[in-house]
Order: C-alpha cells, then structure tokens, then sequence
C-alpha cells in the first residue's frame, strides 16, 4: 500500500515539472470558490454554483500551465493590488489622513505665504535659486553654491 502512494507521488510530481503550480492568487481564488459555494447553499442559486466552476476550472488551468512568464505576471499584478488595499488597513495614518485636496490646498498656502514673506532670486553665474527676506533694502546677496555676490533689492 505504501509503496502504490509513492509511487503516485512520484507520478505527480513528475507530471508537475515545468508547470506553474499554486500561488497567492490560485489560492485567493479557491477560498472564493468556497465562498461562493457556501452562497450557494444558503441562497440556492445556481450562478453561485457557475461562477464557482468556473474559477476551479481556471485555478487548475493556471495551475498546470506551461507558461510560467504569463502565470507570474498575473500574480505579480494581482499582488500589487492586494497590497495596494491591505496597506490602507495596516496604516491608520493613510486610512484616517488627510484626502489630497487637503494636502494639495496646505502645500499652496504655505508656498503663497512664502513669496509674500520672501524673494527668490537666481544667482546669475550659476542659475542656483537662493530666497531673500523681502523688507531689507539693497542688499548684497551671496550666493551659497558658487560664492558669487550680487546686488538686488528685496
């Protein structure tokens, strides 16, 4: 008995050489064809029990196909997805932050209130942008990355 069920393990894994096998999103789709399947013995719906053949007919597809470059690249896609939703939950600050308008619209304020507050001047040598107070008069501005001075009013 024993040595029939190795034998067919072997078999098995011999027939699996070359082929893609199971992933994360083989195994996404077999808990929903249990969800599915679960719907459809609560609702008796027969779409339930469709839908449910068809991703087992696609996980085995996937499963025993040859084309490993195509197989990972439909993981690779789903799994940025994955992440893209699950970081939202892990991270409290991105679940309860601040929507991008609102970033938007602050980074726009601060900029504003800078140039009331400041001139930005380009060093003529070097093109180095470098901010001046604005209320000082002529002054000499040197510039911090070439050390040339140059006069200008703020």
């Amino acid at each position: 008995m024993n040595n029939w069920l190795s034998n067919l393990r072997y078999r098995f894994a011999n027939f699996m050489v070359g082929r893609y096998g199971s992933d994360s999103l083989s195994r996404f789709m077999s808990g929903s064809v249990i969800v599915l399947l679960l719907l459809s013995l609560f609702t008796r719906l027969r779409l339930f029990n469709t839908l449910a053949l068809v991703l087992l007919v696609l996980i085995y597809l996937r499963m025993f196909s040859k084309n490993t470059g195509a197989r990972t690249k439909e993981n690779a896609k789903y799994l940025a997805i994955r992440n893209g939703i699950s970081r939202s939950f892990r991270d409290p600050k991105n679940v309860f932050s601040k929507s991008s308008f609102d970033r938007i619209r602050e980074k726009w304020s601060r900029t504003i209130a800078e140039r009331r507050a400041y001139h930005i001047y380009r060093c003529p040598a070097c093109g180095q942008k470098i901010r001046i107070p604005r209320g000082k008069g002529h002054i000499m501005v040197t510039c911090p990355k070439c050390g040339r001075e140059f006069a200008k009013n703020s």
